[in-house]
């Protein structure tokens, strides 16, 4: 027997090294890499800063979690269908304006019905957001126009509605019992805003694996063409896809006005940077047809705990924006690479 023959493993075995490496590309597919992220942000964070694990601390990470996740599982809906929703922030700001506004006006006709003009004011915001949704996707769909243009221009017109209406100056008015039940209240140890987050991700989870809504928006965002041809009513799924991102927008507009105590049109900035980021470091294809709401969910808490570290160790702001481009560029190659095995 020749010594190549020697080497050679028999036919059908897989060898140690193969089942290694096979193991690893699944660990890393099925959600690795975020899990990995989230491990070694809460670990080292917490050697550096004692503080980290106050329960204070970790009250305030739970709720700025809660903030972004519900906006990125927005961003989501509308990657995984093939799209793109820059809006995202801009639909945040408008509907943070509209819903101090509706509560001052509200109030000052039912000053004895608070949970009517909480109620009122939310109705309002989630009426914006399908407006957006709706304008979104019936450019997008009807006219076949770029979603990364589209969205661009709709956050522009949407920040600029805001500013016009504001003039920069917040908008106070809000009641007070939204602010101490929703924006600062607590269910079973835990803030409220997180027991809504929690409620939006088991439904993200329930539509994608057991709806045919879910399954369509798959078939929508892997290519469009052959869910037509499917006889997949794209036009209507990428209707619903925005429609459902302009709601969960809207309703994070709706909670951080709870929090802040007031309406302003200058929060959500940064927001569809920090959206994209925790969809692609969830491992949201940038090329649609990819993603779960679960793993969006472990790099929100990634990204939120990162930004609680930063706060802690008193990092300037401007360099906060430079880490937040510098997680999105490795999330970004981390697509790259994981879109070549899927090739390979």
């Amino acid at each position: 027997m020749s010594s190549e023959q020697a080497t050679m493993a028999p036919s059908g075995v897989i060898k140690p090294t193969e089942h290694r490496s096979s193991l690893l590309d699944r660990f890393l597919m099925q959600g690795g890499i975020v899990i990995t992220f989230l491990i070694v942000a809460v670990v080292a964070t917490a050697l550096v800063e004692p503080r980290f694990l106050n329960r204070l601390n970790l009250i305030n990470v739970m709720r700025n979690f809660a903030l972004l996740l519900i906006p990125s599982l927005a961003q989501m809906l509308v990657m995984t269908a093939g799209g793109f929703d820059l809006s995202v922030g801009a639909v945040v700001a408008i509907s943070s304006v509209v819903t101090a506004a509706v509560m001052l006006v509200g109030s000052g006709y039912f000053p004895d019905m608070e949970i009517a003009v909480i109620l009122l004011s939310l109705v309002a915001a989630i009426g914006v957001g399908v407006l957006v949704g709706l304008t979104n996707a019936g450019l997008v769909a009807s006219l076949s126009l770029s979603p990364f243009m589209v969205t661009l221009a709709m956050m522009s017109v949407l920040m600029g509605i805001a500013l016009y209406f504001t003039q920069g100056i917040p908008i106070y008015g809000v009641a007070q019992s939204f602010i101490t039940g929703v924006g600062r209240g607590q269910f079973l140890g835990l803030p409220i805003v997180l027991h809504v987050a929690l409620i939006v991700l088991v439904a993200c989870i329930v539509m994608q694996r057991f709806t045919a809504l879910g399954r369509h928006i798959y078939a929508v965002g892997s290519d469009l063409r052959s869910a037509r041809l499917s006889g997949v009513a794209t036009g209507r799924t990428l209707a619903i896809a925005y429609v459902l991102a302009g709601i969960l927008a809207a309703l994070t507009g709706f909670l951080m006005t709870s929090r802040l105590g007031s309406g302003q049109s200058t929060i959500g900035g940064t927001l569809a940077l920090e959206t994209i980021a925790a969809a692609v470091i969830g491992g949201v294809s940038l090329r649609g047809g990819v993603g779960r709401a679960e793993h969006v969910a472990l790099a929100a808490l990634f990204l939120a705990v990162i930004a609680n570290a930063m706060n802690l160790v008193q990092v300037d702001s401007k360099y906060q924006t430079l880490v937040l481009g510098a997680v999105l560029i490795v999330a970004l190659a981390i697509d790259r690479l994981l879109l070549r095995k899927r090739q390979a």
